[in-house]
């Protein structure tokens, strides 16, 4: 593939290296912000405009793209995500009471952080998981038949680890 590094001019290392490993086509947008959000853990505004000078397309355009896609975010998550599944099976068995004891714990709404950054919140449609209704995750790790006890329990764990 040929090298671009030279088009980029940013001071990250990162993006530098990015840069280098794709051509500047649009085609390649929805698989370099894969590759920023999992390096940052968002997309950075910054991020945003060496990419559309990069990919020589409208900063309106890839926002709208990290604005569309649900894997992209514009903040950074905390660093214990929780995601409580407000899916049919999981709403049906209870998940609304974990996730207002979830908000009601952390003082933050849903698609927030904590001002520490150490929690954020999130609701997701299905897990996937509807046997184990109602769900909750934490960095990705499902807690299925789901309590309020249950979630108090997790995060004490998480806060005794800090």
């Amino acid at each position: 593939m040929e090298n671009n590094k030279k088009e980029c001019n940013c001071k990250d290392r990162f993006l530098e290296d990015l840069f280098g490993k794709y051509l500047p086509i649009k085609d390649n947008l929805i698989q370099m912000l894969n590759e920023i959000q999992d390096h940052y853990g968002y997309v950075p505004m910054y991020v945003q405009k060496e990419l559309s000078e990069f990919l020589k397309m409208p900063m309106a355009e890839i926002y709208g793209v990290v604005t569309f896609y649900s894997r992209f975010t514009l903040e950074p998550k905390g660093k214990y995500s929780i995601s409580v599944c407000l899916g049919t099976a999981c709403y049906v068995k209870g998940a609304q009471k974990i996730m207002d004891r979830l908000v009601e714990r952390l003082k933050i709404n849903e698609g927030e952080t904590t001002a520490d950054g150490k929690y954020s919140i999130e609701a997701q449609r299905c897990v996937g998981a509807c046997g184990l209704a109602p769900v909750f995750t934490v960095n990705g790790k499902v807690y299925g038949k789901a309590t309020v006890k249950m979630l108090d329990q997790v995060l004490d764990e998480l806060d005794a680890q800090n």
